[in-house]
């Protein structure tokens, strides 16, 4: 065996190295300023650590901060076990868990000394504190092996028995590796890491808050402390994210919900919405506004039952794949993938459904379909129920009970490519009529446990790879990326994700292109065979859901909705008393042209309904005195902008009507 390697360098040039050659070596070979700022190295794609010895031929990269994914993940990643080493040099006793890398900081799970109780935010100042001494002191980390009897002995002794516990259970095939902090501390961990604590920048972090978390997520075993944190990597990062953390605080939709009495969830009612007649009014708007664009894209809507026999969801798949997250009546139903429903004389089991799609199914499978019948799009204002844990459950964003915009198109496979392109065309427009300007597209892929052959998911990630493509959006501009193993059990799907003002991304439009369900459920259409053919069933959301995408909409537009969508779209408010029947003629002709309207003629000073009306996010304030109630003028007032212009009554009801316009109706 040679004792020279050969490494090929992200730029295709080639060195030759001695056998054991660190990625540290080559960064210094290269020059004193790549040295420095080197964090990491990348062989042959897998992140290492710079210490690591190279042992055969690979492509090598050395990871700087300018890879900023890369950087990130490793930063935070040593946040975490800075996090945990500053906790166990202030508390003695505590016992260590599991601190991941998160996506925009870390956090790690401890188990306070006996007799100490949780921690608390209280603490918090303290541990940071210890954390900067900790990367001040350039404390170099070290990756070392273990034997696992060795390790499972050593965290015993230290009382770790969280540690020895997941040890024993590792794979009997892994090497059990830890990480040296200096030369006195250490965790169990894979890596990679950095070279040294003095890597991380000691102003770039902050601990954010603490709350309690099961020891592996069961809620049946020990109780844990979790303390959060945000990383970056530098100060500037932060204070940028902080700031976002601000602003996104102001725009919270619960907040502004309340404030703008839109809504509320209370506990008759767990994850179900109270929609308040302001925030029905968006409700009923946006529905409006999808029914139009949906009857103009050649869907016909249908509805279907919100409760079905629990046998419909065992030949769908549901029952197997999904039942833990079902309302099923009665619910003493057995629950697992082996067992189906139990039907007795007196009473069948029922589910109410978590989602559309079988209903849909059956309603295509009325009357005989031929090939010249389709493509069939259906969409239906579907109200659905899942059983979502109560942890999960977050505002309108994350409900038990829910509406979604939803639709199945049933098409023939050579027509798949064309239906995906006119869907991201009317998603695509349907966004930019609502605000967002951008969004990304990403493939989600074959997940392990799903119906289904091998063949049938080759066939369906290639038609919706092909139709981005043809649509031109498999693009860098669109974030295109794959990713695998998060597939539907039956389907891959293209899921869209929108950015919103302050830069969050959510996922809210998805196509999936699906034949697990017709065969299951048995859809066929004839052929131009004769002969009878499964079509391809093709499930389709822009929005998602309507509670979660107004809520989504909230925080967008920090509640000043488009005029369109705004529950009051004008305020007529009164300087005096005297112009109170003017107020009235001015409301009465805004509703004649089918503004949203509502006057204020309390005896208050203009200052404070301008401020009040403010908050209520309300488009326009029409004030009125007795000057223009004399000369038939309004001072035509933009809240949001503050701008304020004296006109005749009928331009600014022209004006004011024309702003209220629904984008789809605009001339």
């Amino acid at each position: 065996m040679s004792d020279l390697i050969t490494l090929t360098l992200p730029d295709g040039s080639q060195r030759e190295v001695a056998r054991g050659t660190t990625g540290a070596d080559v960064a210094a070979s290269i020059g004193p300023g790549l040295a420095k700022a080197a964090l990491a190295a990348k062989l042959d794609g897998e992140l290492v650590d710079l210490s690591r010895p190279i042992e055969a031929d690979a492509s090598l990269a050395l990871v700087t901060a300018r890879d900023e994914a890369d950087a990130l993940e490793l930063v935070r990643h040593d946040f975490a076990h800075v996090l945990a080493e500053a906790v166990q040099q202030l508390f003695p006793g505590t016992q260590i868990t599991f601190g991941p890398a998160t996506d925009d900081g870390f956090y790690y799970d401890f188990a306070p000394a006996p007799g100490r109780g949780p921690f608390t935010e209280d603490d918090l100042p303290a541990i940071e504190e210890a954390m900067r001494a900790i990367i001040r002191a350039d404390k170099p980390l070290r990756r070392e092996v273990w034997p696992r009897a060795q390790l499972i002995s050593r965290w015993k002794q230290q009382g770790e028995n969280f540690k020895a516990e997941w040890a024993a259970e590792l794979p009997g095939d892994e090497d059990l590796t830890v990480y040296w902090s200096g030369e006195d501390w250490l965790d169990m961990c894979r890596g990679p890491h950095l070279p040294s604590t003095g890597k991380l920048d000691p102003q770039a972090f902050k601990l954010t808050r603490v709350s309690g978390a099961y020891w592996r997520g069961d809620q049946k075993n020990a109780m844990l402390s979790r303390v959060y944190g945000t990383a970056w990597l530098n100060k500037k990062q932060l204070d940028a994210h902080l700031m976002r953390l601000e602003e996104a605080a102001k725009r919270d939709h619960r907040k502004l919900g309340r404030e703008m009495d839109l809504f509320h969830l209370q506990e008759e009612a767990h994850g179900s919405v109270f929609w308040h007649p302001r925030g029905f009014v968006i409700y009923r708007a946006l529905e409006a506004y999808m029914r139009r664009r949906l009857d103009l894209g050649g869907y016909d809507e249908v509805k279907t039952p919100q409760i079905m026999d629990a046998r419909q969801w065992e030949q769908s798949g549901h029952w197997g794949k999904y039942r833990e997250n079902m309302f099923v009546i009665p619910d003493e139903v057995p629950n697992t993938e082996d067992e189906g429903p139990v039907v007795s004389n007196d009473a069948q089991w029922m589910a109410l459904k978590p989602m559309n799609c079988p209903g849909h199914v059956l309603i295509f499978r009325q009357g005989i379909k031929s090939y010249r019948d389709l493509p069939l799009r259906f969409a239906e204002m579907g109200c659905c129920h899942r059983n979502e844990p109560h942890g999960a459950l977050h505002g309108i964003m994350r409900v038990r009970q829910f509406t979604q915009d939803d639709g199945h198109i049933f098409c023939r496979e050579d027509q798949i490519v064309a239906e995906v392109q006119m869907f991201c065309d009317l998603l695509d427009s349907v966004y930019e009529d609502l605000g967002f300007e951008r969004y990304s597209i990403k493939l989600a892929l074959r997940p392990e446990k799903r119906f289904g052959s091998d063949e049938m998911w080759d066939q369906a990630e290639s038609e919706l790879r092909n139709a981005v493509a043809a649509a031109g959006r498999a693009t860098e501009e669109f974030g295109w990326e794959e990713l695998p193993g998060e597939g539907a059990f039956y389907a891959p799907k293209l899921e869209f994700h929108l950015t919103d003002a302050i830069g969050r991304t959510w996922q809210c439009g998805t196509i999936q292109s699906d034949r697990v369900l017709p065969e299951r459920l048995d859809a066929t259409y004839v052929g131009e065979d004769g002969n009878r053919h499964r079509p391809v069933m093709l499930h389709r959301a822009i929005l998602g859901t309507y509670e979660r995408f107004i809520g989504i909409l909230i925080e967008h537009h920090a509640g000043w909705f488009p005029t369109w969508l705004a529950p009051v779209q004008a305020v007529v408010a009164t300087i005096v008393s005297d112009a109170d029947a003017y107020a009235g003629d001015v409301a009465a002709a805004l509703k004649a042209a089918g503004v949203r309207v509502e006057t204020d003629l309390r005896n208050e000073k203009i200052n404070l309904k301008v401020r009040e009306h403010s908050l209520q996010k309300a488009p326009y304030m029409l004030v009125v005195g007795r000057r223009e109630a004399e000369e038939g003028t309004v001072a035509l007032r933009n809240l949001k902008g503050g701008e304020q212009k004296v006109m005749p009554l009928a331009e600014a009801i022209a004006l004011i009507k024309a702003d209220a316009l629904p984008p789809d109706l605009k001339p």
